[in-house]
């Protein structure tokens, strides 16, 4: 049986650790720009999938479909593919695998959903440490997974559940000798190595910071960015010490208590600006994210994220996002708001200037 890879750009991080993990098990997932071989794998977030369900829908192969997507919306998703599979791949698509290529049916394994068969509970959770974070297909290193935060439009914590899992400090600088940048994967950054996830062990983090290769390491920065509370000038000073990157991206969101709040984020305005101040003072430029179109918004909401954006502008940049409801979340059926023609025309300005980044229009 020869199963192949959709390959999609946006995928590229699953793609390297699935492809590990079938390797595992002995199963090559050689990449593919268009459906062939017997079985084809992909990988779908929710802006990709009506880029690829007609495609899925048609092809003669054997499909397969995860990622966030599937995971959140099986149902739809198993309208089209023939199998699903949900949560955390590393173990469930081999077993799935090996159920093809053995001529059985993969409907009852744990963690697969199709269309007639439902959605089979999991029976395990993914041990990082368990598989590599990549083999011949390289990605980003993953550090850790889960988040014991429970913001209303975010997938993670209903993927890959509230508790965090950190893969060993000796597999991350093992798998960092690969790399002349090091960078990583994790919801937050400055929570590795933590017991809980809701407080920094700098501990851990400088014995794995000090630990690292002679090479270009990057932490706190895009794609592993932190939150803001967890900006301290601990954890400041250990990035200045260790880390190639001169700025820190972390997520505000609001510039609103009330919608904070709202949104379940577990943080306030305060830890925003003492985050701020903390990066300054390290003389670290801050890179902030705000998201505007939350269906609880007021005016007065949406003006003082704009008053936020104006006071980081200052000494950092902003990038904007607009809501998406995403499936499996809290706000998945919300109604975005649409921004105020004046919040509008001040983020314009700002853009000009090159310190406001990103798209604050709904387009979903």
């Amino acid at each position: 049986m020869r199963a192949v890879w959709r390959y999609i750009p946006a995928a590229r991080n699953s793609y390297a650790a699935l492809y590990a993990a079938c390797e595992v098990y002995g199963f090559i997932l050689e990449p593919a720009d268009a459906p062939e071989g017997d079985v084809v794998c992909y990988s779908l977030n929710s802006v990709e999938f009506p880029r690829y369900r007609d495609e899925i829908a048609a092809a003669d192969q054997i499909t397969i479909a995860g990622g966030p997507h599937a995971s959140a919306a099986w149902e739809e998703v198993a309208g089209v593919a023939d199998y699903v599979v949900i949560g955390e791949g590393e173990r469930t698509l081999p077993r799935l695998l090996s159920a093809l290529a053995a001529g059985k049916s993969g409907a009852s394994i744990p963690g697969v959903a199709t269309r007639t068969g439902g959605r089979n509970r999991i029976d395990h959770s993914v041990r990082l440490d368990g598989f590599p974070c990549f083999t011949r297909m390289k990605g980003y290193m993953e550090i850790s997974r889960g988040c014991p935060f429970h913001c209303g439009y975010c997938q993670t914590p209903r993927l890959h559940g509230t508790r965090m899992h950190h893969r060993s400090r000796e597999a991350i600088v093992e798998a960092a000798r690969h790399y002349r940048d090091a960078r990583f994967v994790t919801p937050n950054a400055f929570a590795y190595g933590s017991s809980d996830g809701k407080t920094p062990d700098v501990e851990k983090l400088e014995r794995l910071l000090a630990s690292m290769p002679d090479n270009n390491l990057y932490f706190g920065t895009f794609p592993c960015e932190v939150r803001p509370e967890f900006v301290t000038q601990e954890t400041a000073d250990l990035v200045v010490q260790y880390c190639a990157n001169t700025r820190l991206h972390f997520g505000a969101q609001s510039g609103s208590d009330t919608v904070l709040a709202k949104m379940g984020r577990g943080h306030t305005l305060g830890d925003v600006y003492a985050a701020l101040d903390v990066c300054r003072a390290a003389g670290l430029e801050p890179v902030v994210d705000v998201i505007f179109g939350f269906p609880f918004e007021t005016d007065e909401d949406e003006e003082a994220t704009l008053a936020l954006v104006k006071d980081v502008v200052r000494s950092g940049k902003v990038h904007v996002h607009s809501l998406m409801p995403l499936p499996g979340t809290p706000l998945a059926d919300a109604v975005p708001r649409e921004v105020i023609p004046a919040v509008d025309r001040a983020l314009g300005k700002l853009a000009l200037s090159g310190r406001v980044t990103g798209a604050w229009h709904n387009k979903f």
